[in-house]
């Protein structure tokens, strides 16, 4: 895992989800939106496919020697692969087949995004029906399972695109619920202890240090735990925008001020009216006033994405979100004031 040095400079990204399930139109607008130059194309994910394409199932299938199964009550470790895991296998095949397709003589940041350590041990059961995250011998088996398998997938990515330079971002959308103790048993009627955060940060670090390039998180829920990703080794997080609070301002300016990149979720992931593209970036450039940054750094620190994943918006919103994001972030960079 590198520094923030490494990451590079970008103006617009997607999170991950696309809808619809044509892995090759989904591989088509994102590099059509993306790879120009104007920010960083991704690995998309289609989870209206189903089972398999969902976050949980499409990570659980790079686990190296654990496998999973689904159940009526949701993904949990089985003792041999099954149809599930070949399916989630198949799909990312698929994917990457159409990645390659469209990314032939590229050359710049590619960005991969797969389950989080701690958001994966919060949806993926053990034989007996709980969440792993109540076994911490199972989360620790479990971040040791998915670094082993990201390594592969790394690799296999390297070999299909040569020429990119790979971003790695780890979704965890349950992370402050994992810190917090807020995640519900399976009976819903308890919750799980909250993890020690220094537990939760050895594993993050782990897991994300087996990329050699720059490591991002991505959460779209309230309260993200932005120092601990930095002491984690984080290059940058990607967040709601609207969800930040002035509870934020301490850490995120310190963090801007040490290199730490911003993904701001501005666009609605959502089918919904677009505002002007630099009606979009208003609010960030006023939070940016608020920390008493240098508006000059604020292109260089802060990228523009949707909100969240895009699985749920129309195949034509999608495509709109995406090239709205560029437009927005060309808005911030010419007037950052």
């Amino acid at each position: 895992m590198s520094d923030t040095d490494d990451f590079p400079t970008l103006r617009a990204t997607g999170i991950g989800s696309m809808p619809g399930g044509d892995a090759r139109e989904a591989a088509r607008t994102v590099t059509g939106t993306f790879a120009g130059g104007e920010g960083m194309p991704y690995l998309p994910e289609l989870p209206a496919r189903g089972p398999g394409a969902d976050m949980t199932g499409r990570t659980a299938g790079l686990l190296a020697d654990l496998h999973a199964q689904l159940e009526p009550s949701g993904w949990r470790i089985a003792d041999r692969p099954g149809r599930d895991m070949r399916r989630a296998v198949s799909w990312l095949r698929e994917d990457l087949d159409a990645l390659e397709e469209y990314t032939q003589g590229y050359e710049g940041p590619l960005k991969l995004q797969v389950t989080g350590p701690w958001t994966l041990a919060a949806a993926l059961q053990t034989r007996g029906g709980e969440a792993c995250l109540g076994d911490a011998g199972a989360c620790r088996d479990l971040a040791a399972s998915l670094a082993e398998g990201l390594r592969g997938h790394l690799s296999e990515v390297r070999r299909r695109v040569p020429g990119a330079r790979l971003v790695l971002q780890l979704d965890e959308p349950s992370l402050t619920a994992v810190l917090t103790g807020t995640v519900r048993t399976a009976s819903g009627y308890r919750t799980y202890r909250a993890v020690d955060r220094q537990v939760v940060e050895s594993a993050l670090r782990e897991v994300a240090a087996v990329h050699d390039g720059p490591v991002l998180a991505h959460s779209c829920a309230p309260s993200v735990p932005f120092a601990l990703l930095r002491r984690a080794g984080f290059a940058g997080a990607s967040f709601d925008f609207s969800l930040l609070t002035e509870g934020d301002d301490e850490a995120l300016g310190e963090g801007v001020e040490a290199g730490f990149r911003l993904l701001a979720g501005v666009v609605p992931g959502t089918d919904t009216a677009l505002s002007d593209p630099a009606g979009s970036v208003m609010g960030v450039r006023t939070w940016w006033r608020r920390l008493g940054l240098n508006p000059g750094l604020l292109p260089e620190a802060v990228a523009i994405t949707p909100s969240c994943g895009l699985a749920g918006a129309s195949p034509g919103y999608a495509r709109a979100a995406l090239a709205h994001c560029v437009r927005a972030a060309n808005s911030l960079a010419d007037n950052p004031e």
